[in-house]
């Protein structure tokens, strides 16, 4: 290591050869060292650093992980991650070196995140900012794994925002029935609304069903594909995990309501969709419905949580008991359905458990279920 004396300003500076993350020989300068000794401590000091960390900028290696990830993941899942990238990374982080980017940046661009406000004065979700942040660590940790770099600083700044909503909302038996009446002046509505609550449909189930998907003899749903709205064209891919396929069995009532419904559908064809609508016309409903109805408006995702067929790894393990087993994060908990009341408006077969509300906790997780008229096939 050499360091040499300005004699114009009577200060120290380093200058030498490295070779940065693509292989190529760089020369380093640096200035204003009042000692030698400061000089050569920085250079020895820098090329520690340079051995493990990245030189290129931000930009550069955002354009290296899309190399990497953009193959692996689902067409949906990168568009979404594309677009925290480009709209709230690169903004912010786009020159700057990924070996110079520190703790304290990532706390300044948290603290831009915490501040904004749209045009309502409405800020981010704390839910979305815990998005915002992953997906951002996700990018520092592909670095650490792959390309060197010697730490995470998302990590040292700390967490943002949070993982799980504040309030997960529910209806009772009599509030759905008081909502579904309020939308039965559009059959469209009414039908994808009762699918949704009584079997336990995500949103995008249910737009990719078609007739070939029921089967009415023996009154189950199959569930094997997603419907999804992406850069203005119709896509189907497979369900949102592999579990995700699966087979739902329909009450009685729902079946026939379902097949008088397919049969005013004129020139529905077996491999047609079966709702042609869109997520945001069902929460044009969901909000008018509500309102009409005169009661709490929930999100359209939290309409199928009562419903016992969306836990697909709920077991049914002792049907005289009414004891089920349900695996949640890993653990086994046991649920016990108490009071069992025969609906008067379901056939035999389908029993309903009102506004039961149960809670579990272990050494790793505490967790609340709330299950509110719900279904369940004996």
């Amino acid at each position: 290591m050499a360091a040499y004396k300005d004699e114009q300003r009577g200060t120290w500076y380093v200058s030498f050869h490295y070779y940065d993350w693509t292989g190529k020989n760089c020369r380093k300068v640096k200035r204003g060292f009042k000692t030698k000794r400061e000089a050569t401590e920085w250079e020895h000091h820098f090329r520690m650093k340079e051995a493990a960390d990245l030189d290129m900028t931000f930009g550069e290696f955002v354009q290296a992980y899309t190399r990497d990830m953009k193959p692996k993941l689902k067409h949906n899942t990168w568009l979404t991650k594309e677009h925290i990238l480009r709209t709230k990374l690169l903004p912010y982080f786009e020159n700057k070196k990924m070996c110079d980017i520190r703790a304290k940046d990532i706390i300044q661009w948290q603290n831009e995140q915490i501040s904004y406000r749209d045009e309502k004065g409405k800020p981010y979700a704390p839910t979305y900012l815990k998005t915002l942040q992953s997906e951002l660590s996700a990018l520092f940790n592909h670095a650490v794994r792959f390309y060197e770099l010697k730490s995470n600083p998302v990590v040292k700044a700390g967490p943002l925002g949070k993982g799980k909503a504040e309030e997960m909302l529910f209806w009772t038996k009599e509030e759905y029935l008081k909502f579904i009446e309020a939308v039965k002046d559009k059959p469209y509505s009414y039908q994808a609304f009762q699918i949704l609550y009584w079997c336990g449909l995500r949103v995008g189930e249910l737009l990719a069903l078609t007739p070939q998907d029921i089967d009415f003899d023996n009154k189950v749903i199959r569930i094997t594909k997603s419907y999804q709205r992406l850069e203005g064209k119709d896509v189907v891919t497979d369900p949102k995990t592999p579990k995700s396929k699966r087979n739902v069995s329909m009450p009685d009532f729902l079946c026939e309501e379902l097949k008088e419904y397919l049969g005013r559908l004129y020139g529905l064809l077996p491999t047609d969709r079966i709702f042609h609508l869109t997520k945001s016309f069902l929460h044009h409903e969901m909000t008018r419905g509500a309102g009409k109805a005169g009661v709490k408006r929930i999100r359209i995702h939290d309409l199928s949580y009562p419903n016992l067929n969306k836990i697909q790894t709920f077991q049914k393990k002792d049907v005289n008991r009414n004891k089920y087993r349900l695996k949640k994060f890993g653990y086994y908990f046991y649920l016990f359905l108490l009071i069992p009341q025969k609906s008067t408006r379901e056939p035999s077969g389908f029993f309903h458990f009102a506004d039961t509300f149960l809670s579990f906790s272990s050494s790793r997780v505490a967790s609340a279920f709330a299950f509110s008229s719900t279904v369940i096939s004996r």
